[in-house]
């Protein structure tokens, strides 16, 4: 056996021998489980830095969909979201997620302390190498939390305010979305009724889709967009900011559906890893070509919106199985996404549900397909309980945001005034307008 062959393998030795550096726990531990523990924290840092960057792009997706004179408030909400989320994650939300051995109720409702937490801070030497860096978990389900928030933030533009969102925002991040992910993702009863959701159809988009679906039903529709038995468009500001949030959105994706492999420390690990990546790509693409098709068949011309929400459904439809299927099924599953979007849309329009944005054709009616069709290449899944799995979590989170944005309506108020969303929350609110020079578009 030639001594070259093994070159490779020392010189990654090497690169890695400082980290290894460990006292106590992780000094006994045998090389395999420190190279483990390392690389999986590292797919979880990665993996977190780049669903971190959707936060990007919903921002500038959001920016780009509203008009001119609301820029300014998404753009605000969308900072001020994911600063919420990381504090609320970490004073409750994390521990309320994954209770351990620690349910306030078995299987329903995890735990509201904060205790496991101080593993975020514990010093290498006492890292316990089992799996991965607590610091590196928390970083990265954190990011899932703030996407959850996202996700209400666009559907309710250009007609609510602020403070009431804020406030929802809080709640959300801090208490609804724990509780209903613990439900799969902590070990809860949807877990062991054998629910499946790789990476979040359901407990994240789905779930952030049902939150706003309340919000728009209690809110109603922005002043002229139905009348006179029409529905009037309201053109975005910006299709080139709106077409970059989308390309950020595909690529944080991969650290959404990738990370969520949740190891990197085999060859098994990492091979399913470059799966989930390619199947991750090619349902946004298949769902982008269905809607680019679809909508230059129905309407004689290509609709950009809908061939940039096509994609992100894709990207949605795929989340919950994105290792098991083929190229060519996970390419179908997106196509379907994209179709589901083209029709959706102008059904809201129909029921005078005003979605700014899509995010409800995308995450909440993608995502129950995304859902489902996971029963179609994981055998040991069935559609029933997928089908029961989506409708648990829809009606907690429909019905709980539903009371939450009731609450907020009698007491805050959660609608700006005529005046105010005549001539902009930029200015009514917030004082700031993005595009000063053009506040009349």
């Amino acid at each position: 056996m030639k001594l070259t062959k093994f070159i490779p393998a020392i010189a990654a030795a090497a690169t890695l021998a400082p980290a290894f550096a460990f006292a106590q726990d992780a000094a006994s531990a045998a090389p395999g489980e420190q190279t483990a523990y390392i690389l999986t924290t590292v797919l979880f840092l990665v993996g977190g830095f780049l669903v971190f960057w959707m936060a990007a792009g919903f921002a500038m997706l959001e920016a780009g969909l509203v008009r001119s004179k609301n820029v300014t408030m998404q753009l605000t909400k969308n900072v001020a979201l994911f600063s919420l989320a990381a504090i609320l994650y970490y004073l409750v939300g994390f521990n309320l997620m994954y209770p351990g051995d620690a349910w306030t109720i078995p299987g329903v409702l995890g735990s509201f302390s904060i205790t496991s937490l101080e593993a975020v801070g514990l010093p290498a030497e006492e890292a316990a190498l089992d799996y991965a860096s607590v610091g590196s978990d928390f970083f990265f389900q954190l990011m899932f939390c703030a996407t959850t928030a996202s996700i209400v933030s666009g559907t309710l533009a250009e007609r609510i305010k602020l403070w009431p969102f804020l406030v929802f925002t809080i709640i959300l991040t801090g208490f609804f979305y724990p509780i209903e992910a613990s439900w799969q993702w902590g070990g809860g009863f949807l877990s062991e009724m054998g629910f499946s959701d790789f990476a979040g159809s359901t407990l994240v988009h789905a779930a952030g889709g049902f939150a706003a679906l309340a919000g728009a039903i209690i809110l109603g529709p922005r002043i002229g967009k139905y009348k006179d038995g029409r529905v009037h468009p309201f053109p975005g500001s910006n299709l080139a900011l709106a077409t970059l949030g989308t390309f950020i959105l595909w690529l944080g994706w991969f650290g959404f559906n990738g990370g969520s492999q949740l190891a990197m420390g085999t060859v098994s690990d990492v091979t399913d890893v470059s799966r989930i990546f390619a199947n991750t790509n090619t349902a946004a693409a298949g769902g982008a070509i269905a809607a680019l098709i679809m909508t230059q068949v129905m309407y004689g011309k290509v609709d950009l919106t809908m061939v940039l929400n096509g994609a992100l459904a894709g990207l949605v439809s795929i989340t919950a199985e994105p290792l098991m299927p083929s190229l060519t099924e996970a390419t179908l599953i997106g196509a379907v996404g994209g179709v589901i979007v083209v029709f959706a849309v102008p059904m809201l329009d129909k029921m005078k549900i005003d979605d700014v944005v899509g995010a409800i054709p995308v995450h909440l009616i993608a995502g129950f397909w995304g859902t489902f069709i996971v029963a179609w290449s994981k055998p040991e899944t069935s559609y029933i309980t997928q089908i029961i799995g989506f409708a648990t979590i829809g009606a907690f989170m429909f019905v709980v945001s539903a009371i939450l944005w009731f609450i907020l309506k009698v007491t805050m108020g959660i609608r700006v005034d005529a005046e105010a969303e005549i001539n902009g929350l930029d200015i009514h609110e917030l004082g700031i307008e993005a595009y000063p020079e053009f506040h009349k578009g």
